[in-house]
């Protein structure tokens, strides 16, 4: 029979007495989970956001906030051993990560919000779904207009000459302005125009007499709105403007009578990631009505999970028409091209 010796009692005992200092060293620590996502919404995703799905999910999330195409170039060079398990990145730039297998197929059986989404939310049977629909109008200064523009056409009212700034095709929100001119110029609606990109040049290049500038730098764009110089800009969006609105300054964001569009906001499992169950829960989570709730609040987006009630004064987000990605995706860089040439 083995006799403890006095210095492994000692030992034992000073173990003891320091788990009983400190119950709380009992409980296992977090788990750890990374998310992908824009740098943008970093701001109130931990401020806001993450602090509630901790508490809710007894994790910890480490946030690597960048753009969509930095955190695509980030899967795939690490496609063998992700170290991102959530990803959150622009609908055109979930088609290039779908088809390389970067992402893998959700289901409503284990994500229950996936199936209480509004129509047109879920991409590709279940690859990924959009948590939050950011809408896109026009932009425009509370100090020099009066009244709200109301309709795509007022960009090219020769009275805003030298007053109006539009992105370049090369930032995402840059298509809108292009499809608000194929609208224009063929008289079809949008899920019909968005094809008709002969009609869209046509059209886009009148409006150049009245541009101050094509924007690359939403943030620059916005700063001269704030001054005054610009007085409209199309095509931007409402995390963007409205949030810059809520901290005091001159703009505010109009929804044109003849459409607002959904600007893409995707959420994915990334395949063969090391979240596993927990990917699952923080990607409900984002779908789930009070994380919605949240986003609606502090970002002024349109909430996409049918349950959750939409703000007064937001779209509806049902109405809010979000175009043919594959297609954008396909002819975008020939289109970029295309408008740096003709736009100049």
């Amino acid at each position: 029979m083995h006799t403890p010796s006095r210095r492994s009692v000692l030992k034992s005992g000073a173990a003891l007495a320091a788990v009983l200092a400190a119950p709380g060293r009992l409980r296992a620590a977090p788990k750890e989970i990374v998310i992908g996502g824009p740098a943008g919404a970093a701001k109130y995703f931990n401020a806001d956001l993450f602090p509630v799905l901790e508490k809710k999910l007894d994790c910890k999330v480490l946030y690597e906030g960048t753009n969509s195409l930095t955190n695509l170039q980030k899967m795939q060079a690490d496609k063998a051993a992700p170290k991102i398990s959530v990803v959150i990145m622009d609908d055109p730039v979930m088609l290039p990560a779908s088809a390389e297998g970067l992402i893998t197929k959700m289901s409503a059986s284990s994500i229950a919000n996936l199936g209480k989404l509004v129509d047109g939310s879920v991409h590709q049977d279940g690859m990924w779904a959009n948590y939050q629909r950011p809408w896109a109008g026009i932009a425009y200064s509370t100090k020099r207009m009066k009244t709200a523009p109301s309709k795509w056409s007022d960009l090219w009212d020769a009275k805003y000459a030298s007053r109006v700034i539009v992105p370049s095709l090369s930032n995402t929100e840059g298509f809108w302005t292009l499809l608000a001119a194929a609208h224009l110029e063929t008289g079809k609606p949008y899920k019909e125009a968005q094809y008709e990109i002969e009609a869209a040049f046509k059209k886009v290049k009148e409006l150049k007499a009245n541009l101050l500038n094509v924007y690359t730098n939403a943030p620059q764009a916005i700063n001269l709105m704030e001054q005054g110089e610009a007085w409209m800009i199309g095509g931007q969006f409402s995390a963007y403007t409205l949030i810059r609105k809520a901290e005091g300054s001159p703009v505010d964001l109009a929804v044109p009578q003849d459409g607002g569009f959904a600007m893409p906001s995707g959420i994915a499992k990334v395949a063969g990631a090391p979240g596993g169950d927990l990917a699952d829960a923080v990607i409900d989570f984002f779908l789930s009505p009070e994380a919605q709730t949240i986003l609606a609040d502090k970002a002024f987006v349109a909430p996409t999970n049918k349950g959750t009630p939409t703000p007064a004064g937001f779209p509806d987000p049902a109405s809010l028409f979000a175009p043919d990605w594959a297609f954008v995706a396909k002819n975008r860089a020939a289109w970029v091209d295309r408008w740096s040439k003709e736009m100049t």
